[in-house]
This record gives structure tokens, C-alpha cells and sequence, in this order.
């Protein structure tokens, strides 16, 4: 059997992948967290034994030594936001000699975890940031695409969201950078650009239709120009699938980036009470884009657009599509590499939508 604890895996996304994975013959499943009541309510729901819910730290100075107690071989870490840690937890996991994954979406955090190579390395695990819809899901289909371009100029990708509110430490993620300031790829140049700004439409597929959209602080914009070296514009915007919100949003990051207010942290637990009750009057439904652009094999222009539309506020599971394809991987011992690595070049559109099937769900090939 291959243990494994999912540290925070009563929470949003955590528990969605607990649903997922609890049904694996090959998995024994830990579920993990501060609060015993919480993991243990996840786990009566899954109908596991009431020993697999775990009272446990991460930031404990024991919690290298917990993990080798309870024989854990794959930590999957859900407990953001991850824009303001260290990798204290991928250091524990990396010492007990644990494959670490995470779902971080903040883009110094997941770009950095290439600090831990030589101590994964050295200690033969796997270990893997960013393990959710960007960088994982987005590479993947820039990956799949590629074989088509002679030259790649330009990837520009986005998320509208449905009803479904996202967790609290996910809005304390998004909501720390609106109205900041971060520089992205534009045309061959580094500019600087401003959260939940630079407001635009993107019409998508029906059902889901036009949406707002703003710029956003996402591990992309750095890891992009990296892994594909001719591109010249790298953008990521998202939205919400209620347009007054979205440009309330707007208004505030205007406030925060004019200085008028310090930030809009201290609003997100008001704002997060707020969007779980105006679910049920607004879309189930959202969806992904990716549209890259640059010269075919043939010589001429090329533009291909991607998209992945969700309903039923299944959205939600998309970002878990990656944690629950590596896992599966690693509990029937497929090989991953011993590094440490932000999560790209890992998992193909196929595996990692394979990971949603049973959910609404559904791929727009280019």
C-alpha cells in the first residue's frame, strides 16, 4: 500500500482530492490536518477507518519525525496561501524521505522549489510545486500544441470561474496582490502591471459566454519564458462569473493600486461570506482558455485556441486534476524523477483530464 497524508485534506481543494483518491485499492489514505474533528469528519464521509483522520503540524519542529512514524510515502499539501511560506514543510517531507507535492499557485513560491533539487536528489523522492491548473494543466497543453509552431510568439491563457467560492486562504492568495504591482513578458520587453487591472472581455464557449477579466500574479509569467524560449507575450487573466463582482473588484484594486487603501486582505473573509451566499444566483459554470500564437511548421501565421469548459460547479476540480494523477502514478510505482521541479513536463492533457473524469468536465481541443 502507498500511504499517503493530505496535509490540510479537509479543506477546499484537499478534500476534493480525498474523494478522488479514497476509492484507490492502492492508496491508504491519511487525512491530515490541525483539526482531528475536521479529518475525522472527511474521513467518516469517505467510509475509511476513523485511524486514517491524523492531528498533525506541519509547522511542529517534529513533523519530519510524524511523517516517518506514520510510514507516510507521498505528502500532497493543500494548505495555503502559499504566496508568504517558506518550504519548511518540502524541507520536512523531503528529510523523512516523502515525495512532496503541493497545489501553490503563488509564482515566487513554485518557481523557487528548484532551490530543493540537490536535497531531493540526494534522498531519491519526488518533489513537485505548483501541482494544479497553472503551471501543470497550462504547460501541458502549450506542450501538446508545440509540435505545430516552427516559432511560438505568444501564449496568452486565462480562467473565468463559476458560482463555487474558492477557499479562504485561495482568496487570501488572489485578493493579496489586487492593485500590486508584478511585471510580465509583453512583446519582448518585462512590463509592469497591476493585480485584477488591465480589464478586458474574452468571450468562451457557451454555455459559459462573455466574461470579465483581469490581470493576475500567476507562476506562468515566469516560468513560460523559460521553458519556451522564444516566446515574446506571456498574459494570464481571470474572472468571476458575476460581473458586478468582478468589477467590484476592479474598483478596489484601483484604490489599492492608487494607494488610497493599503490592500484588500482584511476584506476577504466579509468578501468570502458574501460570494457562498450569492452562489445559487449566479453560473455554475466556467471554463479555461489557452491561445497561442506564432509561425507553423508551414511558414505561415498560426493562432489555435484551447478551451476547457466546466458546469454544475465541478470547476473546482480542475485544479485537483494534477495531485490526484501524480498520486495515482506514484501508489502503482510509475518512476517519477528524484528532483524537485515546478510541476511541468510531468503530466499530458490526457493524464491529467483522465484525473476529472466522472466530473462535467469537458475539453475544446484546438
Amino acid at each position: 500500500m502507498h500511504n499517503i497524508l493530505i496535509l490540510g485534506g479537509y479543506g477546499f481543494f484537499g478534500s476534493r482530492i480525498s474523494q478522488a483518491l479514497a476509492t484507490n485499492k492502492g492508496i491508504r489514505l491519511l487525512i491530515g490536518g490541525r483539526s482531528i474533528a475536521k479529518a475525522q469528519n472527511v474521513v467518516s464521509k469517505l467510509g475509511l477507518p476513523l485511524g486514517q483522520a491524523i492531528a498533525i503540524d506541519a509547522l511542529a519542529a517534529n513533523f519530519s519525525e510524524r511523517l516517518v512514524e506514520l510510514n507516510v510515502c507521498t505528502l500532497i499539501y493543500t494548505a495555503g496561501p502559499f504566496q508568504n511560506q517558506d518550504y519548511s514543510v518540502a524541507r520536512a517531507a523531503i528529510s523523512a524521505g516523502v515525495n512532496y507535492i503541493d497545489l501553490a499557485d503563488g509564482r515566487d513560491f513554485v518557481a523557487g522549489i528548484e532551490q530543493l533539487d540537490a536535497l531531493a536528489r540526494e534522498r531519491g523522492v519526488f518533489v513537485t510545486s505548483g501541482a494544479s491548473s497553472l503551471p501543470a494543466l497550462s504547460s501541458a497543453v502549450v506542450d501538446r500544441y508545440m509540435i505545430k509552431f516552427k516559432h511560438l510568439k505568444a501564449i496568452r491563457h486565462g480562467i473565468g470561474s463559476g458560482a463555487r467560492a474558492p477557499g479562504l486562504a485561495t482568496m487570501l492568495g488572489v485578493f493579496g496582490y489586487c492593485g500590486k504591482p508584478f511585471i510580465r513578458l509583453q512583446a519582448g520587453h518585462w512590463q509592469t502591471v497591476y493585480g485584477w487591472l488591465d480589464l478586458q472581455h474574452h468571450c468562451f464557449p457557451r454555455p459559459v459566454g462573455k466574461r470579465f477579466l483581469g490581470s493576475c500574479d500567476v507562476p506562468d509569467l515566469i516560468l513560460f519564458p523559460r521553458r519556451y524560449q522564444d516566446v515574446q507575450t506571456v498574459t494570464f487573466h481571470a474572472g468571476f462569473a458575476s460581473a458586478p463582482a468582478h468589477l467590484f473588484v476592479w474598483a478596489a484594486s484601483q484604490l489599492v493600486r492608487l494607494g488610497i487603501i493599503a490592500s484588500l486582505s482584511s476584506f476577504v473573509t466579509p468578501l468570502h461570506w458574501i460570494s457562498q451566499r450569492l452562489e445559487p444566483f449566479i453560473s455554475d459554470k466556467g471554463a479555461m482558455f489557452v491561445s497561442m500564437e506564432g509561425i507553423g511548421t508551414d511558414g505561415q501565421p498560426l493562432k489555435l485556441d484551447w478551451h476547457l469548459v466546466a458546469a454544475q460547479n465541478h470547476g473546482p476540480y480542475i485544479p485537483c486534476g494534477a495531485a490526484i494523477a501524480l498520486a495515482t502514478k506514484l501508489a502503482r510505482g510509475d518512476q517519477l524523477p528524484s528532483s524537485a521541479m515546478p510541476c511541468m513536463g510531468i503530466l499530458t492533457v490526457e493524464e491529467y483530464l483522465a484525473a476529472l473524469d466522472g466530473f462535467d468536465i469537458r475539453e475544446l481541443p484546438a
